[in-house]
C-alpha cells in the first residue's frame, strides 16, 4: 500500500518512472525497462571496449586458409594504423645517403658511427657493430632502443655481445632520446591530440626508420639479407613487434617487455604510463594479438618480467595465447614462446642468455645452450662513453626534419577543385565513405534498442510551453536524456532544434543561445557523453582521450554518435517533423554538430557559433578542455570544408567565423 501511494505521489508531481509511464506525446517505441541499466561510466565503457577487442581477436579464424585469406588485408590495415600507407614501396624508396662520421676499433669488432636519411631530411643516427675478419656474409641484428637517454651508450653491451658472437648489429636511436630530439609523447605530454586526427603515431615514424635501417643492412656486403633479427626492450620491445610484423625480411624476433593486451592496458590503466609510440592509431580496433599474429610462423620469443609496472604478466600470457593460435595453425606452436623471468621492467641475466642462444639457433643454425651463449658484459671499463659514440661530431645535418616530422609524415587532405554539383556530390560521398570506415568505424554495427522512458513532464501555463524529458539508450552502456520544450502543440508535427550543451556551460547560457529562434521551432536540450551529468572528472580527461583512441574512437566521435542517435530518437516522437530537425552548437560542439549532420544526411538547419578553425591544432597539455580530435579525419577533410558538404542544409553562422571556412563559399 505504501509503495503504491509513493508511486502515485510521484506521478502527481510529474516525476514519471517506468511504473508511471504515460505520455501525451506518443513515443512510437514501447517504453520498457532494460534488464541491465546503463552505468554511464566512461571507465567501464572503455574497459569493456578494450576487453571486446582482446576477447574477439582472431575469433573468426579457425583454419590456416581462413588466416591466409585475411592476412594481406590485416597487414595493410596494420601499416595504415602505423601511418605508413603513403610510404614509398620497396624498390622506389629514396636514397639512404649514408654518412659515416667515425670508426672505433675494438677487440674483435669495429663500430661505425653513421646516420642515414629514412626520408629526405629525416636523419637517423646509428652505431654499426661489424665483427672483424668476415669472410662471407653473416647474419645481422637490428637493436631498437627503449626510452632512455644516451641510447647508443646505454644499450651498447648488447651490440658488443652480438658482434662477439659473429653478428653484425645496428643500433638506431629513437627521435625523442637521441642526439636530435623529436617528439614521442605529443598526446601524453604536449596536448597534441591532433595526432589522432592526422592518423599519426610516433611509433609509426620509428617503424619507418627501422625499415630503412633494414634497407641499410641489406645493402652491406658483410650481411646476409636472408638472416636478419630484431630485438629491444620497452619501447624497443613494442618496436620489435611492429618491425617483425611489418617487414618479412626479419626472420627471428625477441620483443622484451613491450606489449600486452588492450584489456590489460585500459582495464588496469597501465596506458597512463605509456608513451604514445606504444600503440598504433587504432582505426581497425586491433591489439598486439593481431600484430603478433602477422609475425607467424617466424621464430618469436616474447620475453616478459613477472612484476613489470607497465604490463601484468597475466595479460601478457593472454596475449601470447592469442598469438600462438596462429602459430598452431601453421603447425609450429614451438616457434612462439613466452619466456617469463622475475622482477620488474628490466633485463635479467637468464633472459639475456636465452636471447643470445635464440639468435644463434635461428640465424646461424647453431645449437648453443643459453649458458654457453653467455651474457652481456656490463663492466664499466669495457663501455665507451656517449661522447665517443655520438654520431654528429661536426654538428647536426642541415635541414633536419626530426623536430617537426609529425607535421608532414602523414599525407593530409587538400582542398579539391570543385566545378560542378556532380563533382561536389562525388566528393561528399568519398568523404563520408572514408569517415565511416576510418574515423567512425567504432560505431556499433547494430544499434541498441532505444528502451525509452518518459522521465518527467510539466506545463508552464504562463508561457504556454509543455516540457517532456525522455531518456533512451544511445549505445550499450549509455542512457541519455533529451529535454524537449514544446513551443507548439505537441500533437502537431513541427520543426525541432536540438541545442547541444558544452562542458561547463550553464542551462541559462544554452537557453539564451537559442532564445532568438522563431516560435515555430520546438527546442530539445541535449547533454552528450562528456557533458553535464554524462561527464567525468576533468582530471580524468587525459586518460579518457588516450584510452578512447587506443580503442578506436575519440571523445568527439562518441559525441557524434550520441547526437545522431538523438536525432533518430526524436524522429520517433509524434510532435516532431522528421524532415525538419536542426542542431544548434557553440565552439567545440559545432564540430560534433557538423559531423553528425553530415553522417545523418537529413539535417535541416545548423546554427553554429564560434566554430573551431581546424582539427589540426593542439589542445591543453594537461589533456583537459575541448576534445575535437577524430581518428584520421584530417586525411580526408577538415572543419572548414564541412559546410559545403552539408548542402542543402541551411547553416547560420554566429560570432566569429574562421578564415579556414572560406573554401565552401
Amino acid at each position: 500500500m505504501k509503495k503504491n501511494l509513493f508511486l502515485t505521489l510521484l506521478c502527481i508531481t510529474g516525476i514519471l518512472i517506468s511504473s508511471c509511464n504515460t505520455s501525451t506525446n506518443g513515443n512510437k517505441e514501447n517504453n520498457t525497462t532494460p534488464a541491465t541499466e546503463p552505468s554511464n561510466n566512461i571507465r567501464a565503457y572503455l574497459s569493456a571496449a578494450a576487453a571486446e577487442i582482446t576477447d574477439h581477436a582472431l575469433s573468426d579464424i579457425n583454419t590456416l586458409k581462413e588466416w591466409e585469406d585475411q592476412r594481406a588485408q590485416r597487414y595493410d590495415e596494420f601499416m595504415e594504423m602505423m601511418g605508413l600507407q603513403d610510404m614509398p614501396p620497396e624498390g622506389s624508396r629514396t636514397d639512404l645517403n649514408i654518412q659515416h662520421t667515425g670508426t672505433i676499433q675494438q677487440e674483435g669488432f669495429r663500430i661505425e658511427k653513421l646516420y642515414y636519411e629514412s626520408l629526405p631530411g629525416l636523419y637517423v643516427p646509428a652505431n654499426l657493430y661489424i665483427p672483424d675478419e668476415i669472410d662471407e656474409p653473416v647474419p645481422a641484428i637490428l637493436y631498437v632502443c627503449g626510452h632512455t637517454n644516451d641510447q647508443l651508450a646505454h644499450y651498447q653491451p648488447f651490440a658488443r655481445k652480438f658482434a662477439r658472437l659473429g653478428f653484425v648489429c645496428l643500433i638506431i636511436e629513437t627521435i625523442d632520446r637521441g642526439e636530435v630530439h623529436g617528439e614521442h609523447r605529443g598526446c601524453l605530454v604536449r596536448g597534441w591530440y591532433d595526432w589522432y586526427s592526422k592518423g599519426y603515431t610516433s611509433g609509426g615514424l620509428e617503424l619507418w626508420n627501422a625499415i630503412r635501417g633494414i634497407d641499410l643492412l641489406c645493402e652491406m656486403p658483410e650481411v646476409d639479407p636472408d638472416r636478419l633479427g630484431v630485438t629491444g626492450i620497452s619501447g624497443g620491445g613494442s618496436q620489435s613487434f611492429y618491425i617483425a610484423a611489418a617487414d618479412p625480411r626479419i626472420k627471428a624476433a625477441v620483443p622484451v617487455g613491450g606489449a600486452t593486451t588492450l584489456k590489460g592496458q585500459i582495464g588496469q590503466r597501465s596506458i597512463d604510463d605509456h608513451c604514445d609510440c606504444m600503440m598504433p592509431v587504432n582505426t581497425y580496433r586491433r591489439g598486439f594479438i593481431d600484430i603478433g599474429a602477422l609475425i607467424a610462423p617466424r621464430p618469436l620469443i616474447i620475453a616478459q618480467a613477472d612484476r613489470d609496472a607497465y604490463y601484468s604478466i597475466e595479460s601478457v600470457r593472454e596475449m601470447y595465447d592469442g598469438i600462438n593460435k596462429i602459430y598452431s595453425l601453421y603447425g609450429v606452436p614451438e616457434h612462439a614462446t613466452l619466456e617469463e623471468y622475475p622482477r620488474g621492467h628490466a633485463y635479467q641475466k637468464g633472459i639475456r642468455q636465452k636471447i643470445n642462444s635464440f639468435f644463434l639457433e635461428h640465424l646461424m643454425g647453431k645449437e648453443v645452450t643459453p649458458e654457453e651463449a653467455g651474457d652481456i658484459d656490463t663492466s664499466a671499463h669495457n663501455q665507451l662513453p656517449i661522447e665517443q659514440l655520438r654520431v654528429y661530431t661536426d654538428g647536426f645535418p642541415p635541414g633536419n626534419r626530426t623536430p617537426t616530422i609529425q607535421d608532414s609524415f602523414v599525407k593530409l587532405h587538400e582542398d579539391p577543385e570543385i566545378t560542378s554539383e556532380a563533382e561536389l556530390e562525388a566528393y561528399r560521398n568519398s568523404v563520408t565513405d572514408f569517415l565511416k570506415s576510418r574515423t567512425f568505424g567504432a560505431f556499433p554495427e547494430e544499434k541498441a534498442p532505444f528502451e525509452s522512458r518518459h522521465e518527467f513532464r510539466s506545463i508552464d501555463d504562463y508561457n504556454s510551453v509543455d516540457r517532456d524529458v525522455y531518456s533512451f539508450i544511445s549505445e550499450e552502456g549509455w542512457r541519455l536524456k533529451v529535454d524537449i520544450r514544446w513551443n507548439n502543440d505537441p500533437d502537431r508535427r513541427k520543426p525541432l532544434m536540438i541545442a547541444l550543451k558544452k562542458q561547463g556551460e550553464s542551462q541559462k547560457e544554452v537557453k539564451d543561445f537559442v532564445a532568438g529562434l522563431k516560435e515555430e521551432w520546438n527546442i530539445a536540450y541535449l547533454e552528450v557523453r562528456g557533458v553535464g551529468e554524462n561527464g567525468w572528472d576533468p582530471a580524468l580527461q587525459r586518460h579518457i582521450r588516450r584510452a578512447s583512441a587506443w580503442t578506436g574512437r575519440t571523445v568527439a566521435s562518441m559525441q557524434v554518435y550520441d547526437l545522431m542517435r538523438t536525432m533518430e530518437f526524436c524522429r520517433t516522437l509524434d510532435g516532431v517533423d522528421p524532415d525538419r530537425i536542426g542542431i544548434a552548437a557553440k565552439e567545440e560542439m559545432a564540430a560534433v554538430a557538423m559531423y553528425a549532420a553530415l553522417l545523418d544526411g537529413n539535417c535541416h538547419t545548423l546554427i553554429l557559433k564560434d566554430p573551431p578553425a581546424t582539427q589540426d591544432a593542439p589542445s591543453r597539455p594537461d589533456g583537459q578542455g575541448a576534445a575535437i580530435e577524430m581518428l584520421n579525419c584530417l586525411r580526408i577533410t577538415d572543419l572548414g570544408q564541412l559546410p559545403a558538404l552539408l548542402a542543402p542544409a541551411k547553416i547560420d553562422f554566429q560570432g566569429e567565423v574562421p578564415d579556414t571556412y572560406q573554401w565552401p563559399e
